[in-house]
């Protein structure tokens, strides 16, 4: 826990080992008892009680929960002569499970205020991460490294200024800590230790729903699955789990053993099929209830005599259960997982007689429920609406909106955050703000010296000019777009470019002659730029890169106006001629173009894109394209 991000150091320089870094969508938490007093086999005695403490918190929190990958857990080890608690857990795509992580240890920390607790993922210091809005100026990520605690329920912060009693020198520290210096720190100062409650409520805004929102992330609905994989998963329902990850992460290596004619060769084969109730976590039924998956030859048969939606719907649900169990128990790469080898154990039972399967009677005494799934859907006006800040409120419910709540209130805080973040005037590429004057304090020194420097960058780019109108218009001539004219002038593109020159060259003579100089070495410049550009748009034309598809027909008019044109009779004059042409030729664009978009915007499959942004920043609204064919 020393930090996610350590200086690199190579063979030569002092190789200390290569950085840690965690595994993706991970989360890692240490509980240490920081307190000198204590002998070291007296801070393992107490560690126990905490753990035994902790494994009694969460069997009366996580009654029946099912994690989405891995559950929390801590063991107690020794490192650098340091003993303490430390777990790790991979939360996969349910974000919500890294967070009922830090509500354990948040109420672990209530029920204990001799523990300190330290926790990060992949990011480092997410907690801070979450409350990037009103952090003080001077905690960025580059010393956000183990100056973040969390002791009695409450997030504390090491600040810069070092206490006298913990060093010689009050001077700041503008760097992160190693975790040996963070426990001195907390040893011998803990009473200068920061303690901002704006942090603090931002970083745990999550936490406000809990403990409901441990039930409220799970999901029950029927399903019709083989007699067999009932008794499984009525004996635990965490097997679901890995089940469904195995069948949302399938590859065709994967698909082999449902590809066998026949059942004979299934673990669990569509021959005994009963309705039973599964519990999912909301993260896994929506992956598997979104997957598109053809029906394997043996269950071909089961989904065809289904009658009603709902029967059919069960039943497909059911395959997809089944499928990911049979592809979870196939592949080698998932054998010496915990819950393959205690599912192999339960199908022993079942072949040496030592269990049996449940009757229909055992099973019509089980818990049958079914979930509403309105969750699942999202209106898409209305989530445009909240993006906006327009939302309706409905008379059925609470907030209006769409999905859950939960949901609800992040948008809108999300939304809220990046408002702030525009609104902001200092704001820059680098994000909002900048550092404070003491984090500059460390190259103070490089500044001096690039004062004395002979060389200097001021100036040094006044001499480059930049016309937007001459650049937007070769792009719109090399894109073959038609010129940007205006309605109120017949003036043609050459005589306004004329009129131009004219008007920079009676600028040029009012300028000196260094200025003439420089003007003239401009327009060289931009000639040279502009016959580049068209030199690059002729060869692309060549090669059939900026085809713009076929053109539409020509209209019976202009097909009538060409011939007399050729033929020399009964054609009407030439500037109606050119109108009619030009029409059709923004005709052709504008087709084009709509095609082009419309493209890219199916392209996209329903996600964020530049054919739906451009679309939307011009006021359409395209309903998403859902084909036909599975």
């Amino acid at each position: 826990m020393d930090g996610i991000k350590d200086n690199f150091k190579w063979f030569g320089e002092g190789f200390d080992g290569f950085p840690k870094i965690l595994p993706e969508d991970c989360v890692e938490y240490a509980l240490y008892i920081i307190d000198t007093t204590l002998k070291d086999s007296e801070i393992r005695e107490r560690l126990a009680r905490v753990h035994h403490a902790t494994k009694a918190l969460t069997k009366r929190l996580l009654r029946d929960f099912i994690w989405q990958r891995e559950s929390f857990s801590l063991d107690l080890v020794r490192h650098d002569g340091v003993s303490f608690l430390r777990g790790r857990t991979n939360y996969g795509d349910s974000v919500e499970d890294e967070w009922l992580v830090v509500y354990i240890l948040r109420e672990l920390s209530k029920q204990h205020a001799d523990v300190w607790i330290k926790i990060v993922d992949t990011q480092g210091e997410f907690l801070l991460i979450e409350a990037a809005n009103a952090l003080p100026r001077w905690l960025n990520p580059e010393i956000a490294d183990n100056r973040v605690w969390m002791n009695g329920g409450k997030l504390l912060l090491i600040p810069l200024q070092q206490s006298p009693k913990a060093t010689t020198t009050t001077e700041p520290v503008s760097r992160s800590l190693t975790l040996r210096e963070a426990h001195i720190y907390i040893q011998r100062s803990r009473s200068t230790l920061i303690y901002l409650p704006a942090v603090e409520a931002e970083a745990f805004y999550r936490l406000r729903n809990y403990p409901n929102q441990i039930t409220e992330s799970l999901h029950h609905t029927p399903v019709l699955i083989p007699r067999r994989l009932a008794y499984i998963l009525h004996g635990s329902s965490a097997y679901i789990s890995p089940a469904v990850e195995a069948f949302y992460l399938r590859d065709p290596i994967a698909l082999r053993p449902l590809q066998t004619q026949g059942a004979v060769r299934l673990v669990f084969p569509p021959d005994d099929l009963v309705t039973v109730q599964v519990k999912f976590t909301k993260v896994g039924y929506a992956q598997l209830k979104s997957q598109r998956f053809s029906a394997p030859s043996s269950w071909q048969s089961v989904l065809v005599v289904q009658k009603t939606p709902k029967a059919i719907a069960q039943a497909e649900m059911g395959m997809k259960i089944t499928s990911g169990f049979e592809m979870l128990l196939a592949d080698p790469q998932h054998r010496d997982e915990k819950s393959v080898r205690e599912i192999k154990l339960l199908l022993d039972d079942l072949e040496v007689g030592e269990a049996h399967l449940a009757s229909d009677a055992e099973i019509a005494k089980w818990e049958l429920r079914e979930d509403d799934e309105s969750w699942l859907d999202i209106n898409f006006e209305d989530f445009e609406n909240e993006l906006a800040g327009k939302a309706k409120k409905d008379a059925g419910t609470v907030d209006g909106g769409f999905g859950d709540k939960s949901a609800h209130a992040n948008l809108r805080k999300i939304v809220a955050r990046f408002e702030d973040f525009l609104n902001d005037d200092a704001a820059g590429a680098d994000g909002a703000g900048y550092l404070d004057d003491m984090d500059n304090d460390d190259d103070n020194d490089g500044d001096n010296a690039d004062e004395d420097s002979d060389f200097s960058g001021e100036g040094e780019d006044q001499d480059i000019g930049f016309n937007e109108a001459e650049f937007a218009e070769m792009m719109r001539e090399m894109m073959g777009l038609p010129a940007d004219t205006k309605p109120s002038t017949s003036t043609n593109s050459t005589e306004r470019h004329n009129a131009d020159d004219m008007h920079a060259k009676a600028a040029v003579d009012k300028e000196d002659n260094e200025a003439k100089n420089d003007k003239e070495d401009e327009e060289d410049e931009g000639e040279g730029f502009r016959r580049v550009m068209h030199e690059m748009e002729a060869e692309l034309r060549d090669a059939g890169a900026l085809s713009l598809d076929h053109q539409p027909k020509e209209p019976a008019e202009t097909r009538q106006a060409l011939r007399g044109v050729q033929e020399g009779h009964d054609s009407p004059d030439v500037g109606e001629f050119e109108k009619i042409n030009e029409d059709l030729q923004e005709a052709s664009i504008d087709y084009n173009l709509a095609k082009n978009l419309l493209e890219s915007f199916k392209s996209q499959a329903g996600m964020a894109g530049p054919g739906g942004n451009i679309l939307r920043s011009m006021g359409l609204q395209l309903p998403r394209d859902e084909d036909t064919d599975h």
